[in-house]
């Protein structure tokens, strides 16, 4: 497994009380597979995610990511982990105004410390992968929607992440560039034997999917149940 929760309780100060986020929740998600969770606003997905990327510590409960057991670490550790196994697709691509597609993605190898012949042909190869070849040169304001959520996703593959991080992807996107981008998160996550969570609220491109879990208030169902 690259990516295993084992009995997660996450909880929230809420006034006199506590809120619980997650509550023991389990999910084991393998190398070249795609994971969808999915759930009403509110279930706990966010916290999944955040949980799973280590920007969290759980209050209870063991995360494993390719092997490293993730509570107790050090800040440096986990900001080691983070940066060579772990990639994040933003529901919002926040790409830089100024930058080349292909500059996008040399950022992420250059905090990495990876040349810059490295990282040009890794860029290269990256925007191949994701079909924007064409593009490579085109700044933000020059891509559609769909592009930029392109350019998203090839960026967080940049540094070959283990575990690969989605969320809500299709949240600005038609339907039809939606079910393009989900396409290409699942094809990838096979190609390049991450081990994909995709965390959205859109149950129409969920066919994609290796395996479909539920969260509702807090607790992981599976399969998923309609809320």
């Amino acid at each position: 497994m690259s990516l295993s929760l084992t009995d997660v309780t996450l909880t929230y100060p809420d006034g006199d009380g506590r809120l619980t986020a997650l509550d023991s929740v389990s999910l084991d998600v393998p190398r070249g597979s795609l994971t969808a969770v999915v759930g009403p606003s509110g279930s706990g997905k966010s916290s999944l995610l955040a949980v799973a990327a280590t920007l969290i510590t759980p209050d209870t409960g063991t995360v494993v990511i390719d092997g490293t057991t993730v509570p107790g670490l050090s800040r440096a550790a986990l900001t080691e982990l983070r940066r060579h196994k772990i990639g994040i697709v933003f529901q919002q691509p926040n790409l830089l105004p100024s930058l080349t597609a292909t500059e996008q993605l040399q950022v992420m190898a250059h905090i990495d410390g990876r040349s810059a012949t490295s990282a040009r042909r890794r860029a290269g190869e990256l925007l191949d992968a994701v079909g924007l070849t064409a593009e490579a040169n085109r700044r933000p304001h020059q891509l559609s929607g769909g592009q930029r959520q392109r350019v998203n996703i090839a960026r967080a593959l940049m540094n070959d992440p283990t575990l690969l991080l989605v969320d809500e992807p299709t949240s600005a996107l038609d339907h039809d560039r939606g079910a393009a981008v989900i396409d290409l998160i699942a094809r990838l996550t096979r190609q390049r034997a991450t081990a994909t969570v995709l965390v959205t609220h859109d149950h129409t491109h969920l066919e994609a999917a290796d395996q479909v879990v539920g969260v509702h208030d807090g607790r992981l169902r599976v399969p998923a149940q309609s809320s």
